[in-house]
């Protein structure tokens, strides 16, 4: 494709992503879908260009103001993630000075907002958390993408087989430091397309993710809950611990969501999986179980605040007042999902959030309303669990992951255990 044409299909991407009115992910596939006959290296570059546009944009706001010509087509010469000789071949004589220019800015001189590229509202509570040297550590990881993390299906392989096949595919895996089934790639190879991929022997899952599987710790037999199931990686993870015994109900208000779940599920070789959309919190499907439940996962609707290296266009869309509205619906989803559990019976709650909010103010009204529940130390729960160096991710008793410390996303969880 020549430049120019390359350069005008980032600057109508741009325009449609930044209108914030949906989840990037979702506007950049169907862009794709319209373009068809783009090719990958094509649209690799259009992708990153805007991902790096949202990670970046308030600094590349400010710099693009000194150019001239559409907004979008400025931002996107900035951010640019392809080649830069073919960037430089669509470019005008005046464009070409004005990069060059803007090139020899020193970033480091720019006021902290333009360097974070975090929205006040979020940057102020996580720089009283953590710091200012932790806090700029946070920042700078949040403007890199994701490594591509992977879990070995238990019921179909073990770890070594898994990274074994990967290897001879030419695929360099190594295992995760802190899960005992996972492994970290580098880069996005085409896993698709892989028969280790297709029999199910490994799924696509964050480490933190594979660690809060890891926490509830279902065993065979069990009766169990995933109760806001999503896509279903963690129920996945959860089927293949129960060593597809038992009864696992995969619960969400999404049918769509669910639907994911169908082919994930027909892959891993899981029969003991009962996905069911629920209208809310109190359906009577959740009332039926109520105290006959073994263990019970809360992945609660968060924020996702701890996921911007994926889904940087959330620090743009999220607000403090969608914040404050979550947390009245995490509250609930807790005390309805609490009533499932049988005496002896263990509930997690977990956020992909990294605000106090939605975290340790959740789980300690939780704590202080159900003096029924005892917590749990979840650096204990997941030595238990053969996770190594458990210490290293409890902060109080409770699961916290942070991407500058454990190259994972963002994670909260708290574990309890109802009274006998």
């Amino acid at each position: 494709m020549h430049p120019n044409a390359l350069l005008d299909l980032s600057t109508e991407l741009l325009r449609a992503v930044l209108k914030l009115d949906a989840p990037a992910d979702g506007v950049v596939s169907a862009f794709f879908r319209k373009h068809k006959a783009l090719g990958q290296r094509e649209r690799h570059t259009l992708a990153e260009t805007v991902y790096t546009v949202l990670r970046q944009r308030p600094v590349l706001q400010h710099l693009a103001q000194s150019g001239s010509g559409p907004t979008e087509r400025r931002l996107a010469v900035l951010a640019w993630q392809g080649s830069a000789s073919f960037l430089r071949g669509a470019l005008s004589p005046k464009e070409l000075e004005w990069l060059d220019q803007v090139a020899q800015i020193d970033r480091e001189t720019l006021a902290p907002k333009l360097r974070h590229n975090l929205p006040e509202w979020l940057a102020e509570p996580l720089l009283a958390r953590l710091g200012e040297a932790e806090f700029w550590a946070l920042a700078a990881s949040m403007n890199e993408g994701a490594p591509l993390d992977l879990r070995a299906n238990v019921l179909k392989a073990k770890r070594e087989e898994v990274q074994q096949a990967l290897k001879q595919a030419g695929i360099a895996a190594e295992p995760t430091p802190f899960s005992p089934i996972g492994l970290r790639v580098e880069g996005k190879p085409a896993l698709a397309k892989l028969e280790i991929f297709s029999s199910g022997a490994v799924e696509v899952q964050d480490e933190g993710s594979q660690l809060l599987a890891l926490m509830l710790a279902p065993k065979r037999g069990e009766m169990v809950v995933d109760f806001c199931a999503g896509a279903g990686g963690k129920t996945l993870a959860l089927g293949a611990a129960m060593r597809n015994t038992g009864r696992l109900y995969a619960f969400d208000v999404s049918g769509h969501r669910l639907d994911n779940l169908k082919p994930r599920l027909a892959r891993s070789g899981l029969s003991n999986v009962h996905p069911a959309q629920i209208a809310h919190e109190r359906d009577d499907r959740v009332k039926r179980l109520t105290g006959k439940i073994d263990r019970v996962l809360v992945d609660a609707p968060c924020s996702g605040l701890g996921t911007l290296r994926r889904n940087p266009d959330l620090k743009w869309r999220q607000s403090p007042q969608a914040v404050q509205e979550l947390q009245d619906k995490q509250r609930a989803i807790l005390d309805s999902a609490a009533r499932l559990l049988k005496p002896g019976g263990r509930l997690v709650y977990a956020t992909c959030s990294l605000l106090e909010a939605e975290n340790e103010a959740i789980a300690e009204a939780f704590g202080a309303a159900h003096p029924d529940f005892i917590k749990l130390d979840a650096a204990e729960v997941l030595h238990k669990a053969q996770v190594e160096r458990a210490g290293e991710l409890v902060e109080n008793g409770y699961l916290r992951l942070w991407p500058q410390r454990h190259r994972t996303d963002g994670f909260f969880a708290a574990v309890w255990e109802r009274k006998a």
